[in-house]
């Protein structure tokens, strides 16, 4: 069976909604390359396609949208396990950004339905719709200081347009989001039951499409299904009982963040004397994580702080690469992930040994001409 489907749900006016489900249950729907070179030329095409009106992007099963991309894969790829996978971490990031890219920018309406859970690779996708919707499972983070990357999938864009540094803590500790609390901070814009995905999707073949002409047509028609289901969940109390622990340490973090050097802000956190839960695990993550990684985040925040979307996705892919070749990711993948050892050997056993002329070369672009040149276009 494809690890990918495509079902086109007829609408009662004679449209289509497309639906793209990632079918990898096992992997909790990892995004592998061959996932990624399938789904591209489908959304070209129903965007092309006059009676496809909206397009639904979701994962099978429950627990998982999904969980990030194949990074095993790549690992086999670096470590010259996969003697036909040369190149696939340009190949992979390349692709990966691409169909992120194209997601922010389709015309038509995207909406992803990011239950359970959502991280890496998967808040890329998710972050890429026009109508990012989250369940009482959904549970959205960006743990890539663990294995020796950095938040990418267009994180150098959305997470840095998070108020309060919050971005850049989410990105140095890994803290995991709840549904609230990604709404709140705007990296979802819905609340709806899990159970929900296949009303929604008949409510929206049921839309009178012939009467929502146009882009802002469309999404409105959308939004009001999605609205409608939004406030269904609301008065069935679903999300009452979840904790917003992003907003109840709001200050706490922008006072831990308020530094002058990562290497400080890195100490605050570290130092922090909290005992809350939320705060344990993201002390712990940091604590654990690759100082490369480290260094990397703060570097890659703030120099595409004012970049185009297309700009940061080339930003991305270099130094996606880089960490490849040259970083901790091998390292980091290997120990969380292959042989699970949890104790990855990193290049530097701390920040303060981290070379800044590594860092260096860690940025610098590895093509004369990014493969990823023709975005914006």
């Amino acid at each position: 069976m494809s690890n990918v489907l495509f079902i086109e749900h007829p609408t009662l006016d004679g449209h289509s909604i497309g639906e793209i489900r990632l079918n990898a249950e096992r992997s909790l729907n990892a995004l592998a390359y061959d996932m990624i070179e399938a789904i591209l030329p489908r959304l070209e095409a129903w965007e092309d396609d006059s009676s496809v009106v909206a397009i639904v992007l979701c994962g099978a099963g429950e627990k998982a949208f999904c969980a990030g991309g194949d990074v095993v894969a790549l690992y086999r790829s670096i470590t010259g396990q996969d003697s036909h996978a040369e190149e696939l971490d340009e190949y992979y990031f390349g692709g990966e950004y691409r169909l992120d890219y194209r997601l922010h920018t389709y015309s038509k309406p995207v909406v992803v339905w990011g239950s359970g859970i959502v991280m890496g690779g998967g808040m890329g996708l998710l972050n890429g719709g026009s109508h990012r919707v989250v369940t009482e499972t959904s549970k959205l983070a960006m743990p890539e200081v663990t294995i020796g990357l950095y938040p990418d999938v267009g994180a150098s864009w959305f997470l840095n347009r998070l108020p309060d540094n919050m971005g850049r803590f989410l990105a140095l500790t890994g803290s995991q989001l709840n549904a609230r609390d990604a709404c709140q901070l705007g990296l979802a814009d819905r609340m709806l039951d899990s159970n929900a995905r296949d009303i929604m999707i008949q409510q929206l073949t049921e839309v009178d499409w012939h009467s929502a002409e146009g882009h802002h047509a469309r999404h409105g028609a959308v939004n009001r299904v999605l609205r409608d289901l939004e406030r269904e969940a609301a008065e069935a109390e679903i999300f009452d009982a979840l904790p917003m622990p992003v907003v109840e340490h709001a200050g706490l973090v922008r006072e831990l963040m308020d530094q002058d050097t990562v290497e400080q802000q890195v100490a605050a956190i570290l130092d922090c004397e909290h005992d809350d839960p939320w705060l344990a695990r993201a002390r712990k993550t940091l604590a654990n994580g690759s100082a490369i990684s480290i260094k990397l985040i703060d570097e890659q925040l703030t120099r595409t702080r004012y970049m185009s979307l297309a700009e940061v996705f080339r930003s991305e892919l270099a130094l996606s690469v880089r960490c490849c070749r040259q970083g901790d990711l091998a390292e980091g993948v290997r120990a969380l992930l292959v042989e699970k050892d949890q104790s990855p050997r990193f290049r530097y056993s701390g920040l303060i040994d981290v070379d800044p002329h590594f860092i260096e070369g860690m940025l610098a672009e590895p093509w004369a001409k990014n493969p990823l040149a023709d975005l914006g276009e």
